[in-house]
């Protein structure tokens, strides 16, 4: 590293060498970059008038429930040539849910169709709730209830078409991806920016975070 007078003496980045010396011009650039950083870490998230209007039937949600195509997926499925099914799952998703559950709030999936990749993924999640194969998913949900002592108000449900109506109008937050058909979106109290299968769930996660007071905490975790 060199300076204008030759070699930067060794010493402290940032603060003056032994016998007064300046810190190199390199130091000084780090510690501003370094500096700019923590500023930024620190500053708010601007967020939507949507998100602000949703943060109070957030702050009461326990449990969340999720539909998988559409949501969790982008909604293609793939059949292979054993006959099975194929799906692609978003990581963004799988740290927001894991984060979400290790912060105490329990995630379910309720999906009218069955497959063994939502059954592994499920397990990788270790979610405490898996319906597949449930054409009535009011049914469902209301299992889910009477197991969990939960009131519709402390539940959150994400879906993306008209099936998921009935249970969308139950819950406490209801909540749909960027590309939801336009009848759910106009019904739910939450739209994430983002489509099903690309981070969508990973906004209703930060959202429910973030009103319980738990964004800023996990993310200190997270981030050592």
């Amino acid at each position: 590293m060199m300076n204008d007078r030759g070699p930067c003496p060794p010493g402290k980045p940032g603060n003056r060498q032994a016998g007064g010396t300046p810190p190199c011009p390199a130091d000084r650039e780090s510690t501003r970059d370094r500096r700019e950083q923590d500023r930024s870490r620190t500053q708010p998230v601007a967020r939507s008038a949507m998100w602000k209007s949703a943060l109070p039937r957030a702050k009461q949600v326990q449990l969340l429930l999720l539909d998988v195509d559409g949501v969790l997926t982008d909604g293609t499925i793939i059949y292979t040539h054993d006959g099975g099914e194929s799906k692609g799952f978003n990581t963004k998703d799988g740290l927001g849910l894991r984060i979400l559950q290790e912060a105490g709030v329990a995630v379910g999936l309720i999906t009218a169709r069955s497959s063994a990749s939502v059954s592994r993924r499920a397990a990788d999640l270790q979610l405490k709730y898996v319906f597949q194969g449930t054409n009535n998913k009011k049914q469902a949900y209301e299992e889910i209830l009477r197991k969990s002592g939960l009131r519709p108000e402390q539940t959150a449900y994400m879906g993306d078409d008209w099936l998921d109506l009935p249970l969308l109008n139950l819950v406490g937050l209801a909540a749909t991806p960027a590309d939801g058909a336009a009848e759910v979106r106009s019904q739910v109290h939450f739209v994430t920016s983002r489509p099903g299968g690309h981070g969508a769930v990973r906004e209703v996660c930060d959202l429910i975070l973030e009103a319980r007071g738990r964004l800023a905490s996990m993310f200190a975790i997270y981030s050592r």
